[in-house]
């Protein structure tokens, strides 16, 4: 099958019922001088494109591998039904996860939700890492820090333009992310050139965090100083010059930890305020929501205190919550948690319930929700409950992860994890499919058949478990699960120590 795009036909391929294009240039390389600058419209075409096979990932981090890299690699995907209507199809954006330092487009299977539900959907690559987030002063007029942000928009507005072709409607696209995929959704409720490109929102165990210009910036002139380019006058023709290898090679410091990697840089044009300050101030996109997390985020980033003993785990606690590591330690002591692992699930649960993630999860995840519902009342709230979803994560023997990070994906994309779910899974992940439909196409996840799933602004959220046990229940009931009393009524910060490093500084043994 052939479709006309405003670059140039595309020829795709149709299987089991979807019709694929693939590889699908949303803008120019990102290379030579275009690398470190905004993203510029993609060259024309004259005979048709081939877009039966994936585009090149964007440069991931350099402790992070995958196949088929390359800075060329502002590419996008689209799957629609073979079988459509002559009216056009709701559209659902996709944003990949990976700390903002991998991941790409190909890894989700857009296949299964646009059949189900007879919508479009569209994945992407951004730039990623040093690539898509250093924020060096005299690297570029506009733009600084956030190329991979403009990246995202640049995709958003080729579907604009082009997914009528595809048989989209351009007027209700719903963006959807995990992880940084979620954090990048809440960027652009509140990026202004975003406004007016999409009606819908879905952020899946994503928060929203950023950096201020500052800290980009310090952060932008240690990794150039770590890769050679330490002198202000040559910094921007020396990091130009690199090759995408060199770039690589001394990354490290600046993708960091779970904790300590790219975010978006908030201050600038393209994002003048924080999200996070922004969704307190009501200045974002007011579109309908769809928001929520696994029930237990952080267990397995909690495995650096798995040798951890009564005291190390105290001693953690006590560095991270200074006056208030009392209380806390008296809400979750080391002896209410099973061992082996004790020390891990203790402050696996007090991270999650303390949202101290980025805010991911937990109690202020639940506040963060609370907030988009004051202004938006099409706001919906989940937390994925399935005691034993699969995971891809090597994991020590006998440690039970319960719900982390991510084990929804494979509920909703086709992927590796897919391949284990058990029956009462799969009817869980049938209906998700379903609940996420139902939202792109109707900004309402309910849908005949299943449990109906009404809005935050109810006092109710969806837990979501196995069979067909999911449930509407009272936000009290997730507060109490996550101990919000206490966490709303004490004042703490995110952590800014990766897991491993604060272990050490508690004198956790590696081994």
């Amino acid at each position: 099958m052939t479709i006309s795009t405003d670059k140039g036909s595309v020829a795709g391929a149709t299987a089991d019922g979807v019709d694929r294009f693939l590889g699908i240039p949303y803008a120019a390389p990102p290379v030579g001088t275009r690398r470190w600058q905004p993203p510029a419209p993609a060259s024309a075409w004259s005979s048709p494109r081939s877009a039966t096979a994936y585009g090149s990932r964007c440069p991931h981090a350099s402790t992070s591998t995958g196949p088929g890299m390359s800075e060329d690699c502002l590419y996008l995907n689209v799957h629609t039904p073979e079988r459509r209507t002559s009216r056009p199809l709701p559209v659902m954006f996709w944003i990949h996860g990976g700390g903002f330092s991998s991941g790409a487009g190909d890894l989700y299977d857009g296949s299964r939700i646009a059949k189900a539900n007879n919508i479009v959907v569209v994945t992407i690559n951004y730039r990623l890492g040093v690539f898509g987030f250093l924020g060096v002063p005299g690297l570029s007029r506009q733009g600084a820090g956030n190329y991979g942000l403009l990246d995202q928009e640049a995709a958003l507005r080729w579907t604009q333009r082009n997914i009528g072709a595809f048989g989209g409607d351009a007027g209700r696209v719903t963006i959807a992310g995990e992880s940084a995929g979620g954090h990048s959704v809440c960027a652009l409720l509140a990026s202004p050139p975003a406004r007016d490109l999409f009606v819908g929102a879905i952020i899946q165990s994503g928060g929203c965090p950023s950096l201020t210009v500052a800290q980009a910036t310090a952060k932008g002139e240690a990794y150039a100083a770590a890769v050679g380019c330490s002198l202000p006058a040559t910094r921007a023709s020396c990091l130009r010059a690199k090759s995408a290898n060199e770039l690589r090679a001394a990354d490290r410091g600046f993708v960091g930890g779970i904790l300590t990697g790219p975010l978006p840089v908030s201050g600038v044009p393209e994002l003048p305020l924080a999200p996070s300050a922004a969704v307190r101030s009501g200045r974002i996109h007011n579109v309908p929501l769809l928001i929520g997390s696994t029930r237990d985020e952080v267990r397995q980033w909690a495995l650096p205190f798995a040798n951890a003993t009564k005291g190390q785990y105290e001693r953690a606690v006590r560095l991270e919550f200074g006056a208030q590591a009392d209380a806390v330690l008296a809400r979750y002591p080391y002896s209410a948690y099973d061992s082996p692992y004790t020390a891990t699930y203790a402050i696996g649960t007090l991270w999650g319930d303390s949202s101290v993630f980025y805010g991911l999860g937990g109690c202020q995840y639940q506040n963060l929700t609370a907030q988009f519902a004051t202004r938006q009342p099409k706001t919906y709230f989940y937390e994925f409950d399935d005691p034993h979803p699969p995971t891809p994560a090597k994991t020590p023997p006998g440690f039970d992860s319960g719900a982390p990070h991510a084990s929804e994906l494979g509920y909703l994309l086709p992927m590796e994890t897919s391949k284990s779910l058990a029956e009462e899974q799969q009817q869980l992940s049938r209906a998700m499919v379903r609940y996420w439909g139902a939202f792109v196409k109707h900004a309402n996840p309910t849908t005949g058949g299943l449990a109906a799933w009404p809005s935050y602004r109810s006092g109710t959220y969806m837990s979501l478990l196995p069979g067909d046990d999911s449930q509407a229940l009272k936000s009290e009931v997730y507060a109490d699960r996550h101990q919000c009393s206490f966490w709303n009524s004490v004042s703490y910060d995110w952590l800014t120590t990766n897991p491993d490093r604060l272990a050490a500084q508690a004198g956790v043994p590696t081994s």
